[in-house]
């Protein structure tokens, strides 16, 4: 990659990320709109209209979708024919685009430097959880979830037996979905994620996220109606008051696993899912 590549990658980085505080995705609003329509309960539809107020809102104005303006959660996916790309120096931009944005746009400061004991707030929103991994093709593409945490605080992992199939499934992402309850802000989305290990299944559950594709198994698209079917029938609703909208979609992702297991990882995000990609064509912008 070039200088002058790198340099657009960073403003372009920098530009999406100032844009998702308070834009989503067409299709996010699209799914949200679609849900106002069918819904008729009448505390639903309450949450329901203030999310569109919020939404045209923020849309017209600086001012984000959410007070919390989430942590980085990035995904750099390199395509195994592109040319030579310097890892140091692409996150380096990476990781420079994204502070300019806290600095410049209406991030709130959300992150603390250690866990447990001081807990002291970085100030930057830095470190951005960075992973990295190789596809096919010669792209090289960033997909950045801005992943607030009262949804994130409702992540579920069941290691299922290997005999549990698709009922055991769907019982587990259920049973993660009743236990959140309203605490993710729902109508949610679901990424799950299912195989590996379980630090791999966890992965895929959040790279579920970015997933548009329908399964060319067609056993996998109709286990994810089934679950959003089943997860909507638990009756939580919009705003966790009730109604038949409790999630928005659910895709999931999978890998070969171990005869013994059968992991199953549910991530949640709440309605305002924030995302942007930025992709280099042929390693290049």
């Amino acid at each position: 990659m070039k200088d002058a590549d790198m340099e657009r990658l960073e403003r372009e980085v920098f530009d999406k990320a100032v844009l998702a505080l308070r834009i989503l995705p067409e299709e996010i609003g699209n799914a949200i709109s679609d849900a106002r329509e069918k819904e008729n309960h009448p505390y639903a539809s309450v949450v329901l209209d203030a999310i569109t107020r919020n939404i045209a809102m923020a849309a017209g104005s600086p001012v984000p979708l959410c007070q919390d303006t989430g942590m980085f959660w990035v995904l750099v996916s390199i395509g195994r024919e592109a040319g030579p790309v310097d890892l140091g120096l692409l996150e380096n931009r990476i990781v420079s685009a994204l502070s300019m944005a806290v600095e410049k746009g209406f991030y709130r400061r959300s992150v603390v430097g250690e866990p447990v004991f001081d807990r002291i707030n970085t100030r930057t929103n830095m470190p951005a959880m960075i992973n990295y991994e190789t596809c096919n093709g010669c792209d090289v593409v960033i997909r950045v979830l801005l992943k607030g945490f009262g949804s994130e605080n409702c992540t579920g992992l069941a290691m299922l037996r290997p005999t549990a199939g698709k009922e055991g499934v769907v019982e587990a992402v259920c049973g993660i979905v009743a236990k959140a309850g309203g605490k993710p802000c729902p109508p949610m989305f679901l990424g799950i994620g299912i195989g590996g290990t379980a630090d791999r299944a966890a992965f895929l559950s959040k790279k579920a996220f970015f997933t548009d594709h329908v399964h060319a198994d067609s056993r996998y698209s109709d286990l994810e109606m089934e679950i959003l079917s089943r997860v909507n029938a638990l009756g939580i609703g919009a705003g966790g008051l009730g109604g038949g909208c409790t999630a928005l979609d659910a895709k999931i992702l999978y890998e070969g696993t171990h005869i013994a297991g059968l992991p199953v990882c549910v991530s949640i995000s709440c309605w305002a899912d924030r995302q942007f990609e930025v992709v280099l064509e042929g390693g290049r912008l």
